[in-house]
Protein backbone atom coordinates (compact mmCIF):
# COMPACT_ATOMS: atom_id res chain seq x y z
CA UNK A 1 0.00 0.00 0.00
CA UNK A 2 1.43 3.51 -1.24
CA UNK A 3 0.66 6.46 0.62
CA UNK A 4 1.27 10.07 0.06
CA UNK A 5 0.34 11.89 3.54
CA UNK A 6 -0.35 16.04 3.03
CA UNK A 7 -0.27 17.34 6.81
CA UNK A 8 -0.84 20.65 9.22
CA UNK A 9 1.52 18.15 12.03
CA UNK A 10 -0.71 18.97 14.73
CA UNK A 11 -0.80 16.19 17.57
CA UNK A 12 -3.35 13.97 15.67
CA UNK A 13 -1.23 14.29 12.70
CA UNK A 14 1.30 13.00 14.66
CA UNK A 15 -0.46 10.11 15.91
CA UNK A 16 -1.32 9.24 12.20
CA UNK A 17 2.24 9.71 11.46
CA UNK A 18 3.31 7.15 13.55
CA UNK A 19 -0.07 5.30 12.52
CA UNK A 20 1.11 4.74 8.94
CA UNK A 21 4.81 4.35 9.91
CA UNK A 22 3.98 1.28 12.05
CA UNK A 23 1.40 -0.54 9.73
CA UNK A 24 3.76 -2.93 7.71
CA UNK A 25 1.24 -3.20 4.93
CA UNK A 26 1.60 0.79 4.59
CA UNK A 27 4.95 2.29 2.53
CA UNK A 28 4.66 6.31 2.91
CA UNK A 29 6.27 7.36 -1.04
CA UNK A 30 5.97 10.90 0.70
CA UNK A 31 4.63 13.45 3.25
CA UNK A 32 3.74 17.13 2.21
CA UNK A 33 3.16 19.95 4.72
CA UNK A 34 0.91 22.59 4.33
CA UNK A 35 0.42 25.46 6.79
CA UNK A 36 -2.79 25.08 9.28
CA UNK A 37 -2.68 24.35 12.81
CA UNK A 38 0.22 26.64 13.20
CA UNK A 39 2.94 28.35 10.74
CA UNK A 40 4.28 25.81 8.04
CA UNK A 41 7.89 26.12 9.72
CA UNK A 42 6.32 24.26 12.59
CA UNK A 43 4.57 22.15 10.58
CA UNK A 44 7.64 20.99 8.79
CA UNK A 45 9.76 20.56 12.15
CA UNK A 46 6.99 18.72 13.39
CA UNK A 47 6.91 15.98 11.02
CA UNK A 48 10.63 15.65 11.16
CA UNK A 49 10.14 14.75 15.10
CA UNK A 50 7.86 12.32 14.31
CA UNK A 51 9.95 10.56 12.11
CA UNK A 52 13.05 10.53 14.54
CA UNK A 53 11.20 9.61 16.82
CA UNK A 54 10.17 6.56 14.92
CA UNK A 55 13.78 6.49 13.30
CA UNK A 56 12.17 6.70 9.85
CA UNK A 57 13.48 8.11 7.18
CA UNK A 58 10.62 9.85 4.39
CA UNK A 59 10.92 12.48 1.81
CA UNK A 60 9.35 15.87 3.39
CA UNK A 61 8.12 18.45 1.17
CA UNK A 62 7.18 21.66 1.41
CA UNK A 63 3.56 22.88 0.76
CA UNK A 64 1.35 26.20 0.59
CA UNK A 65 2.23 28.49 3.27
CA UNK A 66 -1.24 30.26 2.65
CA UNK A 67 -4.84 29.67 1.51
CA UNK A 68 -5.72 29.68 -1.88
CA UNK A 69 -7.07 33.27 -1.58
CA UNK A 70 -5.13 35.08 0.88
CA UNK A 71 -7.07 35.71 4.42
CA UNK A 72 -6.21 35.72 8.14
CA UNK A 73 -5.93 32.52 9.23
CA UNK A 74 -7.59 31.24 12.83
CA UNK A 75 -4.75 29.00 14.62
CA UNK A 76 -5.55 25.71 16.88
CA UNK A 77 -2.19 26.05 19.08
CA UNK A 78 -4.93 25.99 22.29
CA UNK A 79 -5.85 22.26 20.96
CA UNK A 80 -1.71 21.41 20.02
CA UNK A 81 0.13 23.19 22.09
CA UNK A 82 2.54 26.56 20.86
CA UNK A 83 4.35 24.53 18.35
CA UNK A 84 1.88 22.22 17.37
CA UNK A 85 3.27 19.54 19.33
CA UNK A 86 2.05 19.60 22.40
CA UNK A 87 4.93 22.13 23.71
CA UNK A 88 7.35 19.74 23.08
CA UNK A 89 10.91 20.40 25.36
CA UNK A 90 13.20 18.09 23.61
CA UNK A 91 13.42 18.44 19.82
CA UNK A 92 16.35 16.17 18.25
CA UNK A 93 15.59 16.30 14.66
CA UNK A 94 17.56 17.56 11.73
CA UNK A 95 15.33 19.54 9.51
CA UNK A 96 16.14 18.64 5.42
CA UNK A 97 12.93 18.80 3.26
CA UNK A 98 13.26 18.12 -0.19
CA UNK A 99 13.27 20.94 -2.79
CA UNK A 100 10.38 19.44 -4.63
CA UNK A 101 7.20 21.53 -4.06
CA UNK A 102 4.72 19.35 -2.42
CA UNK A 103 1.74 19.34 -4.96
CA UNK A 104 4.60 18.49 -7.85
CA UNK A 105 5.69 15.57 -5.56
CA UNK A 106 2.34 14.22 -5.34
CA UNK A 107 1.62 14.63 -8.90
CA UNK A 108 4.95 13.04 -10.18
CA UNK A 109 4.34 10.17 -7.82
CA UNK A 110 1.00 9.80 -8.79
CA UNK A 111 2.55 9.80 -12.38
CA UNK A 112 5.11 6.92 -11.40
CA UNK A 113 2.67 5.03 -9.81
CA UNK A 114 -0.54 5.32 -12.04
CA UNK A 115 -3.85 3.36 -9.97
CA UNK A 116 -1.39 2.44 -6.78
CA UNK A 117 -0.96 5.78 -4.21
CA UNK A 118 -3.29 6.48 -1.98
CA UNK A 119 -3.50 10.27 -0.79
CA UNK A 120 -4.74 11.10 2.74
CA UNK A 121 -5.15 14.56 3.52
CA UNK A 122 -4.80 15.52 7.29
CA UNK A 123 -4.58 19.57 7.19
CA UNK A 124 -6.53 22.43 4.76
CA UNK A 125 -6.50 21.21 0.95
CA UNK A 126 -4.12 23.76 0.04
CA UNK A 127 -1.81 21.20 -2.12
CA UNK A 128 -4.29 18.91 -3.12
CA UNK A 129 -5.97 21.80 -5.04
CA UNK A 130 -2.61 22.89 -6.35
CA UNK A 131 -1.95 19.43 -7.81
CA UNK A 132 -5.24 19.36 -9.06
CA UNK A 133 -4.03 22.33 -11.46
CA UNK A 134 -0.68 20.82 -12.16
CA UNK A 135 -2.27 17.47 -13.21
CA UNK A 136 -6.02 17.32 -14.06
CA UNK A 137 -5.81 13.59 -14.32
CA UNK A 138 -4.83 13.20 -10.97
CA UNK A 139 -8.05 11.92 -9.50
CA UNK A 140 -7.80 9.21 -12.16
CA UNK A 141 -3.46 8.71 -11.30
CA UNK A 142 -4.84 8.06 -7.76
CA UNK A 143 -5.71 4.62 -6.32
CA UNK A 144 -8.20 7.31 -3.70
CA UNK A 145 -8.02 10.21 -1.43
CA UNK A 146 -8.68 10.05 2.14
CA UNK A 147 -9.69 13.31 3.49
CA UNK A 148 -10.00 14.77 7.11
CA UNK A 149 -12.30 17.68 6.76
CA UNK A 150 -15.91 19.11 6.93
CA UNK A 151 -19.09 19.09 8.80
CA UNK A 152 -21.25 16.74 7.74
CA UNK A 153 -24.50 18.43 10.19
CA UNK A 154 -22.89 21.69 10.04
CA UNK A 155 -21.36 21.13 13.49
CA UNK A 156 -17.98 22.82 13.04
CA UNK A 157 -15.35 23.54 15.11
CA UNK A 158 -14.27 27.24 14.16
CA UNK A 159 -15.69 30.90 14.46
CA UNK A 160 -17.48 29.82 11.12
CA UNK A 161 -20.02 27.53 13.42
CA UNK A 162 -20.70 25.80 10.70
CA UNK A 163 -16.78 24.66 8.88
CA UNK A 164 -14.83 22.41 10.38
CA UNK A 165 -11.24 23.93 10.50
CA UNK A 166 -9.44 22.15 7.50
CA UNK A 167 -11.82 23.37 5.33
CA UNK A 168 -12.56 26.57 6.86
CA UNK A 169 -8.75 26.67 6.65
CA UNK A 170 -8.67 27.23 2.68
CA UNK A 171 -12.33 27.36 1.64
CA UNK A 172 -11.69 27.65 -2.22
CA UNK A 173 -8.98 24.65 -2.07
CA UNK A 174 -11.59 22.26 -0.42
CA UNK A 175 -14.17 23.16 -3.04
CA UNK A 176 -11.67 22.62 -5.44
CA UNK A 177 -10.97 19.35 -4.23
CA UNK A 178 -14.38 17.89 -3.96
CA UNK A 179 -15.39 19.50 -7.11
CA UNK A 180 -12.66 17.91 -9.15
CA UNK A 181 -12.27 14.33 -7.40
CA UNK A 182 -15.46 11.56 -8.72
CA UNK A 183 -14.58 10.07 -5.19
CA UNK A 184 -13.21 11.04 -2.07
CA UNK A 185 -13.81 9.45 1.31
CA UNK A 186 -14.40 11.55 4.05
CA UNK A 187 -14.03 11.33 8.06
CA UNK A 188 -15.80 14.29 9.33
CA UNK A 189 -15.88 16.44 12.86
CA UNK A 190 -19.23 14.55 13.60
CA UNK A 191 -17.45 11.25 13.04
CA UNK A 192 -14.51 12.03 15.69
CA UNK A 193 -17.08 13.92 18.51
CA UNK A 194 -18.58 10.41 18.50
CA UNK A 195 -15.47 8.19 18.68
CA UNK A 196 -13.30 9.96 21.64
CA UNK A 197 -10.27 7.50 22.98
CA UNK A 198 -11.22 6.75 26.12
CA UNK A 199 -8.92 8.27 28.88
CA UNK A 200 -8.05 4.95 30.30
CA UNK A 201 -6.89 3.89 26.55
CA UNK A 202 -5.05 7.37 26.53
CA UNK A 203 -3.08 6.81 29.87
CA UNK A 204 -2.04 3.50 28.95
CA UNK A 205 -0.91 4.80 25.73
CA UNK A 206 1.09 7.09 27.42
CA UNK A 207 2.39 4.77 30.04
CA UNK A 208 3.91 2.68 27.15
CA UNK A 209 4.89 5.48 24.93
CA UNK A 210 6.72 8.63 26.23
CA UNK A 211 6.55 10.06 23.31
CA UNK A 212 3.05 9.38 22.79
CA UNK A 213 2.63 11.23 26.60
CA UNK A 214 4.79 14.03 25.68
CA UNK A 215 3.12 15.11 22.49
CA UNK A 216 -0.57 14.53 23.97
CA UNK A 217 -0.34 16.47 27.23
CA UNK A 218 -1.80 19.64 26.46
CA UNK A 219 -4.72 18.35 24.00
CA UNK A 220 -6.03 16.15 27.18
CA UNK A 221 -5.89 18.77 29.43
CA UNK A 222 -7.78 20.75 26.91
CA UNK A 223 -10.15 18.28 26.11
CA UNK A 224 -10.37 17.00 29.89
CA UNK A 225 -11.34 21.01 31.36
CA UNK A 226 -14.41 20.50 28.50
CA UNK A 227 -15.42 17.28 29.76
CA UNK A 228 -14.91 15.01 26.94
CA UNK A 229 -15.29 11.66 27.36
CA UNK A 230 -11.93 10.91 25.79
CA UNK A 231 -9.14 12.59 23.56
CA UNK A 232 -10.12 13.53 20.38
CA UNK A 233 -8.06 11.98 17.20
CA UNK A 234 -10.02 13.00 13.62
CA UNK A 235 -6.42 12.10 12.16
CA UNK A 236 -5.72 8.65 13.16
CA UNK A 237 -9.21 8.32 12.58
CA UNK A 238 -9.15 9.08 9.04
CA UNK A 239 -5.55 7.17 8.57
CA UNK A 240 -7.53 4.00 10.07
CA UNK A 241 -10.28 4.51 7.22
CA UNK A 242 -7.38 4.34 4.57
CA UNK A 243 -5.11 1.47 5.88
CA UNK A 244 -8.13 -0.58 7.24
CA UNK A 245 -11.10 -0.11 5.06
CA UNK A 246 -12.83 -2.62 6.95
CA UNK A 247 -12.79 -0.23 10.58
CA UNK A 248 -15.65 1.34 8.63
CA UNK A 249 -18.83 0.25 10.32
CA UNK A 250 -21.13 2.61 9.18
CA UNK A 251 -20.71 4.70 5.51
CA UNK A 252 -22.84 7.00 3.50
CA UNK A 253 -22.94 8.14 0.15
CA UNK A 254 -23.98 11.59 -0.92
CA UNK A 255 -22.70 14.63 -3.08
CA UNK A 256 -20.37 16.61 -1.29
CA UNK A 257 -19.68 20.29 -1.89
CA UNK A 258 -18.20 23.14 0.09
CA UNK A 259 -19.91 27.15 0.42
CA UNK A 260 -17.75 29.48 0.06
CA UNK A 261 -19.75 32.78 0.88
CA UNK A 262 -21.44 33.53 4.42
CA UNK A 263 -20.35 35.15 7.29
CA UNK A 264 -20.74 31.69 9.54
CA UNK A 265 -21.36 29.55 6.72
CA UNK A 266 -17.70 29.88 4.53
CA UNK A 267 -16.21 26.96 4.47
CA UNK A 268 -19.42 24.64 5.30
CA UNK A 269 -19.48 20.93 3.66
CA UNK A 270 -22.80 20.65 1.90
CA UNK A 271 -23.88 17.40 1.36
CA UNK A 272 -26.90 15.88 -0.53
CA UNK A 273 -27.98 15.58 -4.35
CA UNK A 274 -28.11 13.15 -7.14
CA UNK A 275 -24.44 13.55 -7.92
CA UNK A 276 -22.59 11.00 -5.37
CA UNK A 277 -18.88 12.18 -4.94
CA UNK A 278 -17.72 11.06 -1.42
CA UNK A 279 -18.05 8.12 1.34
CA UNK A 280 -19.08 9.87 4.76
CA UNK A 281 -17.15 7.63 7.15
CA UNK A 282 -19.88 7.77 10.09
CA UNK A 283 -19.04 4.73 12.14
CA UNK A 284 -15.38 3.48 13.11
CA UNK A 285 -14.82 -0.32 15.06
CA UNK A 286 -13.19 1.15 18.11
CA UNK A 287 -11.79 -1.64 19.49
CA UNK A 288 -10.24 -2.95 16.35
CA UNK A 289 -9.30 0.72 15.62
CA UNK A 290 -7.63 1.21 19.05
CA UNK A 291 -5.90 -2.33 18.74
CA UNK A 292 -3.87 -1.69 15.21
CA UNK A 293 -3.00 1.56 16.77
CA UNK A 294 -1.26 -0.15 20.12
CA UNK A 295 0.28 -2.51 17.70
CA UNK A 296 1.40 0.30 14.79
CA UNK A 297 2.76 2.23 17.91
CA UNK A 298 4.77 -0.58 19.50
CA UNK A 299 6.73 -1.09 16.29
CA UNK A 300 7.03 3.06 14.79
CA UNK A 301 8.68 4.04 18.52
CA UNK A 302 10.12 0.28 19.39
CA UNK A 303 9.14 0.38 22.76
Amino acid sequence: MKLFVDTDAGVDDALALLFALGTPEAEILGIGTVDGNVPLKNVVENVFEVLHAAGAAVPVYLGASRPIVPEPRERATFFHGEDGLGNLRERRARVRPEPTPAALALVELARKHPGEVRAVALGPLSNLALALLLEPELPHLLEGLYLMGGAHTGRGNTKRRAAEFNFAADPEAAHAVLAGFPRVTLLTWETTLAHPLPWEVHEALGQRFPFYRAITGVTARYLRQKGLPGLLIPDPLAMAAALFPELKTETKETGALVELGGVHTRGMLVTGGEEKNAELVLGVDLPGFVHRLEAALSRALGE
